[in-house]
């Protein structure tokens, strides 16, 4: 079993290597940064590199590697809200900023990293170096409902049942512009975008993906508060399907533009519906709109008082 993982960057200026790597690899803390450095976990231009202070220049690639008790002390730490739970599953409320599985090349904890720390046992369950007990994904910086699966039954049982798109899934999000019809099917094929690696869009010949959308509330010309069900999960699919109609998910600096209202793409979701792997019973799981989130909808409704009653038609 590995027992550790690999954090890269390049450095964007020139500092101490303690400092560039406790703000790139967000789940250490100087002093554990410093550790590592000390005991000859990080590599600077491929050598290594054992002085805390060590001034490093603008785009030089640094390697730290993280043996999994580091990993695990930071990951105890992350707050997980767990919906339900029982022998063979979790399901949680997804925060911001934690990816669900590592990423080579990107820094941050992931969920199977929370889980493999609280639970021991899913370390025994793995997919290559990354994937583990994680059955579907959500963006970085979506929040809302996850499963997990703790047994390789249940993981199975999982996949089986998205693959079949036996699973219920429904998002909210707060969109650019005045969305027009109030409700809509967006029906487009996916796929890489060829003139951006980090970007999907809609192409000729990709995977096909399905999503429905419906105004709750209509701010103005400027904004929207939308449910969303998908019957597929693409990646960025949401994302990638309300740009393509012109209305980006408001923050998504990727699809859309930043926003001045929330620091992330604006993109919660909010319920989950499959069979549980232990009984077979069919069940489906909420959370709750963010902090962040609630706070953007408190806003424009109070900036656009008159038109935040409902769908506007």
């Amino acid at each position: 079993m590995t027992t550790e993982a690999a954090r890269r960057f390049t450095a964007t200026r020139r500092d101490r290597l303690d400092r560039l790597i406790a703000e790139a690899v967000p789940e250490l803390s100087r002093s554990q940064a410093q550790r590592l450095i000390e005991r000859g976990h990080v590599q600077v231009a491929g050598a290594q590199a054992t002085r805390a202070a060590l001034l490093i220049e603008i785009d030089t690639d640094v390697e730290v590697t993280l043996p999994h008790n580091e990993i695990d002390e930071a990951a105890a730490m992350v707050p997980m809200e767990i919906i339900y739970e029982d022998e063979h599953v979790l399901v949680v409320n997804k925060p911001a900023g934690i990816l669900v599985h590592a990423v080579p090349g990107v820094p941050g904890l992931s969920i199977v990293d929370v889980m493999r720390a609280r639970y021991p046992e899913a370390r025994d369950l793995r997919e290559g170096d990354y994937r583990a007990g994680v059955v579907h994904r959500l963006d970085r910086d979506t929040t809302g409902v996850l499963a997990y699966a703790k047994t390789d039954i249940a993981r199975d049982t999982l996949k089986d049942q998205w693959r079949a798109r036996e699973t219920e899934k429904h998002y909210v999000t707060i969109v650019e512009g005045r969305v027009e019809p109030i409700a809509g099917i967006v029906d487009a094929e996916l796929g890489p975008d060829p003139n951006d690696g980090r970007r999907r869009a809609v192409v000729e010949e990709g995977e096909n993906a399905y999503s429905e959308y419906r105004v709750r509330e209509q701010y103005g010309n400027d904004h929207a508060l939308l449910d969303v069900e998908i019957r597929t999960g693409r990646t960025h699919q949401i994302r990638v399907h309300l740009e393509a109609i012109g209305y980006p998910v408001m923050g998504d600096s990727l699809y859309g533009k930043r926003s001045e209202y929330i620091g992330r793409q604006a993109l919660h979701a909010a319920k989950l519906g499959f069979r549980l792997p232990s009984t077979g019973e069919y069940r489906a799981f909420d959370a709750p709109i963010p902090t962040d989130m609630q706070r953007v909808i408190d806003t424009l409704r109070t900036q656009y008082t008159d038109d935040s009653k409902g769908p506007q038609q």
